[in-house]
């Protein structure tokens, strides 16, 4: 099974590429299964670039035009801050998908990849506020099926990569609580396009998860434009079976589906 579960079209703020354009290169690149994933992102932006019931309409035509070459399954990025989780459970209450990623990339309103978050602080102080954040979510939230890019924030640190050990505290009882409540976390690739050393989360990251007992693992490029699709996705299912795992999932009905690697 070839799956690519992170995917945004121009219904992301962030893309400008069309759907379509998107399914006809998953299928071209042999990938069984696919998952668009556009970003809401409460606070700071609006929701979609069109709303959600236009972003509905579109899957729901090409899911139909191309359902005999490629399975699509309709997801969303809910980019979650503790403040803005009443919006976020409208939201899921209101559209049935398929699979929701919970990310952080935001806190108090503040971007990332601008340093508007990181600015003032100490490296300890944001590394340690961005996990607390995520913490504080999911004790309040439970309606989502994985954790996207966990380690993110280290993307847009201009510090270098922070030690896990000095995270491992938060991370552990993250892991620990998403476990419990029969969610999962996913991998990344856009690490390699980002030029990370590690993946994303990192393999530190990864083991722990192992180790407390985590099982569900969904794997996304986090595409944008439709060269990225898929990208790095079978390299990823390599490293995985190195550390141990057997499977990984897709979602239907927020239901996940295990696969082997």
């Amino acid at each position: 099974m070839f799956a690519d579960y992170h995917i945004h079209s121009s219904f992301s703020d962030d893309s400008t590429c069309p759907m379509e354009n998107e399914i006809k290169k998953a299928i071209s690149t042999g990938i069984d299964e696919i998952c668009f994933t556009e970003h809401v992102d409460y606070g700071v932006k609006t929701d979609l670039n069109c709303n959600y019931d236009t972003y509905i309409r579109e899957f729901q035509r090409c899911k139909e035009k191309y359902k005999s070459q490629i399975v699509i399954k309709l997801g969303i990025e809910f980019g979650i801050q503790v403040h803005t989780i009443e919006q976020f459970q409208k939201d899921f209450c209101k559209y049935k998908f398929d699979f929701v990623i919970l990310s952080c990339h935001q806190v108090d309103n503040k971007e990332f990849w601008r340093q508007d978050f990181q600015n003032g602080k100490t490296q300890q102080e944001y590394n340690e506020a961005y996990y607390n954040e995520i913490l504080r979510v999911i004790k309040k939230y439970d309606d989502y099926s994985v954790l996207g890019h966990l380690d993110m924030i280290k993307r847009y640190d201009k510090a270098g990569v922070y030690p896990f050990e000095k995270t491992k505290y938060i991370v552990t009882e993250i892991l620990k609580h998403v476990i419990s409540h029969g969610k999962g976390i996913e991998i990344n690739t856009s690490s390699f396009r980002y030029g990370l050393e590690d993946l994303m989360p990192s393999k530190e990251i990864l083991k722990l998860y192992k180790e407390l007992g985590g099982t569900l693992i969904s794997i996304g490029s986090d595409a944008h434009e439709e060269e990225h699709i898929g990208d790095k996705i079978p390299l990823v299912k390599e490293e995985l079976k190195n550390m141990g795992f057997e499977k990984f999932c897709t979602f239907e009905k927020m239901k996940p589906i295990f696969h082997y690697l």
